[in-house]
């Protein structure tokens, strides 16, 4: 099984934390954030990984390097522009097979990925994006279900109402490679914003798990830090 990890992104929020280290490569007891994700990906049988670069890359790629230490297979792609969360899979695309993951790099999870595979195997959709509750609906992008199918796409900022029920997005996806069909090659895309809702009209099927499991978007300062605190 394959995964991508986005990694390439400037860590804004989390300065002045990021002013010399990619947001990925910050520290939760003693080892980078990206570690704990190759960690959880290996356990559940990810032997290949591609991780998107461009901000301070040498501080990923020193320390991965090709992987083997770490027990899996390590395919970088430089982006000498930011290319989105869609942009960045087409760069791998020539060597991703039927189905893969995808996840936001700035997450720290426990998360079971056989149990996603399984569920995507068992609907054969296009994909399947992990949800869940949400503590700051807020400033999170958020899903309305029909059944286990995605009805709706609602982006931040958004007016949600608090009767209605709501699953965050939590950055975790499982895709057919068919998705490919849709993303532009080497150009920006986003994915909550351009690339699922075209997926929507075109009434694919579009699924949405539903997740327990303990997900935490450290994006900011705040949230950082709170991570590090219950630690």
């Amino acid at each position: 099984m394959q995964a991508i990890i986005l990694s390439a992104g400037l860590g804004l929020r989390l300065r002045p934390l990021t002013n010399n280290l990619p947001k990925v490569m910050l520290p939760i007891k003693g080892k980078p954030l990206l570690e704990y994700h190759i960690e959880q990906l290996k356990k559940y049988g990810v032997k290949e990984i591609f991780i998107n670069l461009h901000y301070l890359p040498e501080r990923i790629t020193d320390y991965f390097k090709d992987g083997q230490t770490f027990g899996v297979k390590i395919n970088y792609h430089f982006e000498k522009e930011l290319l989105g969360t869609a942009g960045a899979i087409t760069a791998f695309s020539s060597k991703l097979k039927k189905h893969f993951f995808l996840l936001f790099g700035d997450l720290f999870t426990n998360f079971n990925y056989s149990k996603l595979m399984d569920f995507h195997r068992e609907q054969k959709g296009i994909g399947t994006m992990v949800i869940h509750k949400t503590d700051h609906p807020e400033d999170s992008d958020l899903v309305i279900l029909n059944g286990k199918r995605i009805k709706h796409i609602y982006l931040k900022p958004h007016n949600f109402l608090p009767n209605q029920e709501f699953f965050g997005i939590a950055g975790i996806y499982i895709f057919s490679k068919e998705i490919l069909e849709f993303i532009k090659l080497g150009e920006y895309s986003d994915l909550a914003q351009e690339i699922l809702p075209i997926i929507l009209k075109k009434e694919l099927p579009l699924y949405g798990y539903i997740a327990s499991d303990y997900i935490r978007d450290i994006g900011t300062l705040q949230r950082y830090n709170k991570l590090i605190k219950a630690f």
